[in-house]
């Protein structure tokens, strides 16, 4: 019968499309606990933060301009509020196989020359920044105690050059959570680097007809 067959495709197609569409964070969602490697060799984790008030996490990195513009007013947003507890929590999402002075090497060096006062993690395996819908550097997540997303987006409104900014988006977000109420605004647009994901990996194929034992069973494996 061809009805069995069918709802058997319309099953896997509607599977599938379930495993394309991941769920990002929007405002009010929890953000789950993540375990990244730290420039200073140690793997720092967001269950790490439970005695603070919320953290700032920042998706950021090496090479784009604009996170460079940011990096001086990142730093000294962890250095107002972390003792408010409002820690900055950096991340670099981008892969080092697309951009080379993105590795965990060069990290380490930009963190060391620049003396960053906060965690610099890396999502080596591109798996946390997708949960949060980041797409740029810099992209902002503000959590509360809960760990509940409350603000999303930039930092404030001049991302050309660390002069002036009339509207402070981040600190506005903190001092509100911080006196207890909700951020007046909760989400802005973030104006930064594309995110940069690493190449598909090559996917292996079974030679057809041959065995371990086949001295060439393996010639041309890994390749597309």
């Amino acid at each position: 019968m061809k009805t069995p067959l069918l709802f058997s495709v319309m099953l896997a197609a509607f599977m599938l499309l379930s495993l394309t569409n991941t769920h990002t964070y929007n405002i009010g969602d929890i953000a789950h606990d993540f375990s990244l490697k730290n420039v200073n060799g140690e793997t720092v984790s967001l269950s790490n933060y439970r005695d603070s008030k919320g953290v700032i996490v920042i998706f950021t990195c090496n090479h784009c301009p604009f996170a460079q513009l940011y990096e001086d007013r990142i730093i000294e947003l962890h250095k107002k509020y972390a003792p408010l507890g409002y820690p900055v929590i950096a991340i670099n999402p981008n892969s080092p196989l697309i951009i080379p002075e993105d590795s965990f090497e060069k990290m380490q060096e930009r963190a060391a020359d620049k003396k960053y006062p906060f965690a610099y993690l890396m999502d080596e395996e591109q798996t946390v920044y997708p949960k949060f819908g980041a797409t740029r550097t810099p992209h902002v997540f503000v959590l509360d105690k809960n760990r509940v997303v409350r603000y999303i987006g930039s930092i404030d409104n001049n991302p050309e050059a660390p002069g002036p900014s009339t509207k402070r988006h981040v600190e506005t977000a903190v001092n509100a959570l911080l006196n207890g109420s909700a951020p007046p605004v909760l989400v802005t647009k973030s104006v930064g680097c594309t995110i940069k994901k690493a190449p598909p990996k090559p996917v292996q194929s079974a030679s057809v007809g041959t065995s371990a034992s086949d001295p060439g069973a393996n010639e041309g494996s890994g390749q597309n």
